[in-house]
């Protein structure tokens, strides 16, 4: 039962690209229009939640809408429950942006995240048989490739499926959706800075997937904690910098030329 859910889920998340061509742009697929209002928000959930969107990205209702194959209306109610959320802001009517963190709210997002995602990885470490340790190594070796390809989409929604299968494998169902709630914000950030990070942006997965695979929770909740607190270190940095008054900011003079 386990390893087809794994299975199932490796194959149901294989490599895509829901961008337009050429534009860059994420795009949005028509959907069946059971549950339709469900499907449109957790499919704009999803797009957060994987990096697809980008902090201040702007979401036009009608454009979603179409390419969704639905009237505005299940868009609108799904995008103002975003809002309440706190993933999306609400400028006014015609303006709908993706959420920008201030530098205080992403630190205490991810102090949060340490604490939750170590607890996961180390439940993953007492939980986890074969199976599940091939899922999260497979992950973490598909996300190397697609970092190396260059394809940093794909790498941003594998780095968050590795974070969230340590929940799944350690059977945190509650947790797992804790996390939902802060990848909504989480997400786009993460997505912004993936491709300056580089390989920083894994190099903590694989002593993750070593301690877990030894049965070593102390180790695995390290492991992640320092993925989350030292190889997140880039983005910590950018939320600093723009939180600087302009004026503040490191610039070049002639003396270190």
């Amino acid at each position: 039962m386990r390893k087809t859910r794994f299975a199932r889920d490796l194959a149901a998340h294989g490599p895509r690209d829901s961008r337009n061509a050429g534009s860059g742009e994420f795009s949005f697929h028509a959907l069946e229009h059971d549950n339709l209002g469900e499907t449109i928000y957790g499919t704009l959930t999803e797009a957060l939640i994987k990096g697809h969107l980008k902090p201040n990205d702007r979401l036009k209702i009608r454009q979603i809408a179409k390419q969704m194959d639905t009237s505005v209306t299940p868009v609108r109610d799904a995008i103002l429950r975003l809002v309440q959320d706190g993933a999306l802001e609400l400028r006014n009517a015609r303006d709908i942006r993706v959420r920008e963190l201030t530098l205080d709210q992403y630190v205490e997002i991810r102090n949060i995240r340490a604490e939750l995602e170590g607890y996961a990885a180390a439940e993953a470490a007492k939980k986890a048989d074969a199976t599940a340790i091939h899922y999260l190594v497979t992950l973490t070796e598909e996300n190397e490739k697609a970092l190396k390809a260059g394809n940093v989409p794909l790498a941003t929604e594998l780095n968050q499926r590795f974070h969230f299968g340590l929940a799944t494998v350690g059977k945190l169902p509650i947790l797992l959706e804790l996390l939902r709630r802060l990848w909504l914000q989480m997400g786009p950030l993460i997505s912004e800075v993936y491709e300056h990070g580089g390989r920083s942006m894994i190099d903590y997965h694989y002593p993750v997937v070593e301690a877990i695979r030894r049965g070593d929770a102390k180790a695995a909740r390290k492991a992640i904690r320092d993925d989350i607190l030292l190889g997140g270190q880039i983005i910590l940095q950018r939320m600093s910098s723009k939180a600087m008054p302009e004026s503040d900011r490191p610039q070049v003079s002639a003396r270190r030329r």
